[in-house]
This record gives C-alpha cells, sequence and structure tokens, in this order.
C-alpha cells in the first residue's frame, strides 16, 4: 500500500467512527449529472459495465477487505439481494484498489454470494467522488444514479429499505 493509499485508509477510518455511530449519510445524486461510464471486471475476469444491467434496479457497494464496517455490513447486502432478488434487485460488491490475491483471500475466509468486482486503480470510487468506506450507490431500472450512501447500513432493516423502496 502507498502512501496516498494509506492517507485514504485513515481519513476512511477517522470519518467511518462518527459515521458508523450516526448511521450513515445518504448524498442525493446532482440533477442532471450523468452515470460515470464504468467497465469494471469480476474477480473472474468478466466484464461489467452499468449498461449490462438496464432494467434491473442496483447496488454498487464500495469495499476493501481491511475495512470493518464494510465486513460488518455485507450480510444484510446478501439478505437485501435475497429480500429483492424477484425485484430484480442486483447487488455488486465493488472492491477497492486489492489485488486478486487479496481478494481471493478474503472471499475464502469470508465467502460472498454477491458478485464480486474489482476497481483496481480506484477510478470507479473517483467517478462517484467516494473517499469512506464502505459506500453504497444506487442505480434505478434506466441505469441513473439516484444516491451515494456513505458508511455502513443494515440493508435489510427499515433505514436500507427505505433507501432502497425508490430503486425498485
Amino acid at each position: 500500500m502507498n502512501r496516498r493509499d494509506c492517507l485514504a485508509a485513515l481519513a476512511g477510518a477517522l470519518a467511518a467512527g462518527p459515521l458508523r455511530a450516526q448511521g450513515f449519510v445518504r448524498k442525493p445524486w446532482p440533477p442532471r449529472t450523468p452515470t460515470p461510464a464504468l467497465q469494471l471486471a469480476s474477480v473472474d475476469g468478466t466484464p461489467w459495465t452499468p449498461a449490462a444491467e438496464r432494467g434491473h434496479p442496483v447496488l454498487l457497494n464500495f469495499w476493501a477487505s481491511w475495512c470493518e464496517p464494510c465486513r460488518s455490513e455485507m450480510p444484510s447486502l446478501e439478505r437485501l439481494a435475497a429480500m429483492h432478488r424477484d425485484a430484480g434487485l442486483k447487488v455488486l460488491a465493488v472492491n477497492f484498489k486489492e489485488g486478486e490475491a487479496a481478494i481471493r483471500r478474503f472471499l475464502a475466509a469470508n465467502p460472498l454470494a454477491l458478485p464480486v468486482l474489482r476497481d483496481g486503480d480506484g477510478a470507479a470510487a473517483r467517478a462517484f467522488g467516494i473517499n469512506i468506506f464502505p459506500s453504497t450507490v444506487g442505480l434505478d431500472r434506466n441505469g441513473r444514479t439516484l444516491f451515494v450512501s456513505v458508511g455502513e447500513v443494515d440493508w435489510s432493516g427499515p433505514p436500507g429499505q427505505e433507501l432502497v423502496r425508490p430503486l425498485l
């Protein structure tokens, strides 16, 4: 991890304390601002773009294995995905700047039912203005970004359901 990554991790950790105590912050996406054009790859190398999910509501959860709130949030994301599978909700876990080996070690120790995408250079997180983890981006069925949720959310509880309702 280079100095810039360490500083970003420290900033995220410092910010995560108060956010975790307060819950999370929902930031609406600026009107008339297009969804960033992204192309990410899954851990197995399969390419992914937001356009591939048109017709489905999508949550992109940005996380890292070193982030305790990220790890804590994952089970509720899995429950949310199962709860709204019939409504077409797609929940994707986007790993922030970790290598394939680190991601695979994490997944071996913490099996995850969600598809995992790699943001190897952090460009996707930057495109959404994300610098605190976890952060989750909500895309509607037309691929428009509606919000960025910053901080850990109980996605299977009332706060998470309130965030997801406009997507469905």
